[in-house]
């Protein structure tokens, strides 16, 4: 399992709205403790409502998933162009959750597939999530 997907299965886990100590979850993941401590971290550094602390545990404060969504090319073009534009907005907030949006997209991503030349398609890469 890589890290986001494990990244993933924590949340799964914690959506059930109770307090899971890290050496549970170290041990149903199959990592260390510590590797829980650093995704715990990660996931708190996207957004995401964590509450909890090492040796008491760790759980989400409220809903914050949205369904599974499958975005075509255009409509991945739309969001990235759309997440460009809120990033350069003059209130820092807005640039700030736009940056924040365009890294948990990045993270869900899958890798971007190559056309038969080698290069991706799309967006150019100073401009794509992925």
């Amino acid at each position: 399992m890589n890290r986001t997907e494990r990244l993933q299965q924590i949340i799964a886990i914690l959506r059930d709205g109770r307090m899971h100590r890290a050496r549970d979850l170290a041990a149903r993941l199959g990592v260390s403790d510590r590797t829980i401590w650093r995704d715990m971290a990660e996931l708190a550094n996207y957004g995401l409502p964590v509450e909890g602390e090492r040796g008491v545990g760790y759980m989400l404060r409220r809903a914050m998933a949205l369904p599974p969504l499958v975005l075509n090319a255009e409509e991945l073009a739309a969001l990235e162009h759309l997440l460009v534009l809120a990033g350069a907005h003059h209130d820092t907030r807005i640039g700030a959750g736009a940056a924040s949006l365009a890294a948990k997209i990045r993270a869900a991503l899958p890798a971007p597939a190559e056309t038969d030349d080698g290069t991706a398609p799309g967006l150019a890469e100073d401009q794509r999530l992925s």
